[in-house]
């Protein structure tokens, strides 16, 4: 990530924090449950990845593809269970985001922010707009939901509240990562 260091440690800490929290869900949640679980891990641990200031791990060129070419598996992925559930959209953009980013990183030899354009301003302005869209939907129906209580037989790692605020943890990760762009 290109800004300040500081910024994108901290978004690497939590980044790394959410993802580490999915592969928990994925281990505890209902076999229908796991596929989405799994796809939140993997987007918290790339974005971890991708969040590492650049004056701390320059990768170059390799880094970025490396990154656009494993969400772009993920976007592959994402495609099968669109046709029973318009839930994985969600999945498919975020994984379509990350491509576009690592791209971006690939196209600028990792050196995006430094005086180099990353990005085409349409496509970052797009997604942009979707993840600000996310975000306040998201931190709205927390807002909403307010005190809300689990059931006493939920376990931590299935509580809804902590589900909707790693993603909307992951929304406002992903919108900072493309500000940054």
């Amino acid at each position: 990530m290109h800004g300040p260091p500081l910024a994108g440690w901290l978004l690497v800490a939590l980044s790394a924090a959410v993802g580490a929290y999915c592969l928990l869900r994925v281990r505890t949640a209902p076999p229908a449950q796991r596929r989405a679980a799994a796809g939140d891990a993997l987007m918290g641990l790339g974005m971890a990845a991708m969040a590492v200031p650049a004056s701390a791990l320059d990768t170059g060129r390799w880094g970025g593809l490396a990154l656009a070419a494993v969400f772009g598996a993920a976007a592959v992925r994402a495609v099968l269970p669109l046709r029973h559930a318009a839930g994985h959209l969600h999945h498919l953009i975020g994984a379509l985001a990350m491509v576009y980013m690592g791209l971006a990183m690939a196209a600028t030899g990792g050196h995006a922010g430094h005086g180099a354009p990353a990005g085409l301003p349409l496509v970052t302005g797009v997604l942009l707009a979707y993840y600000l869209l996310y975000v306040l939907r998201g931190g709205g129906r927390l807002v909403v939901a307010g005190g809300g209580r689990a059931t006493g037989g939920t376990a931590w790692t299935q509580r809804p509240e902590l589900v909707a605020g790693c993603r909307v943890s992951m929304g406002i990760g992903m919108f900072a990562m493309l500000l940054t762009m």
